[in-house]
């Protein structure tokens, strides 16, 4: 691939990637959905109630983030903090900071280095990385595990 075909999907990549947390951030449930391709696939590793991997659209956000929504306290503050962005060729790597309240009242604060692969305009992988064992103690009430 010639570098300026290279360097247009690199940023056509960014681009889809900062749209989608442009929808995050802004809690538009409509564009998060058209964000992504009708087979793509957001994977968490770990032993959460929502690790795994997903597939679809409506798996993705009526699934995973829906249940991840469920611990958070819909009536306080929920925000990503976009701290890291880059990207090369069709791979893009996000990193925020997740503030929110979990509905039992504590304070959830997550970094977060989330990895997309783009194809056009829609995603169509995602590896979600963060502490998950702050995660499951915070959000899921999980016991401290050795």
């Amino acid at each position: 691939m010639p570098p300026s075909d290279h360097g247009e999907l690199t940023e056509r990549t960014r681009a889809v990637v900062r749209a989608y947390i442009a929808a995050l951030q802004s809690g538009d449930v409509a564009a998060l959905r058209e964000s992504f391709a009708p087979d793509a696939t957001w994977s968490l590793r770990g032993d959460l109630p929502v690790s795994g991997t997903w597939t679809g659209p409506d798996a993705i956000i009526d699934g995973f983030l829906a249940a991840m929504m469920a611990r958070l306290d819909a009536d306080r503050p929920l925000s990503q903090e976009l701290t890291g962005l880059v990207a090369d060729g069709d791979t893009a790597v996000a990193e925020w900071t997740s503030r929110a309240t979990t509905v039992a009242g504590e304070t959830y604060e997550n970094e977060y280095a989330v990895v997309f692969r783009v194809e056009g305009l829609q995603i169509v992988a995602v590896r979600e990385y963060f502490d998950t064992a702050y995660a499951g103690r915070v959000l899921f009430g999980a016991g401290d595990r050795a």
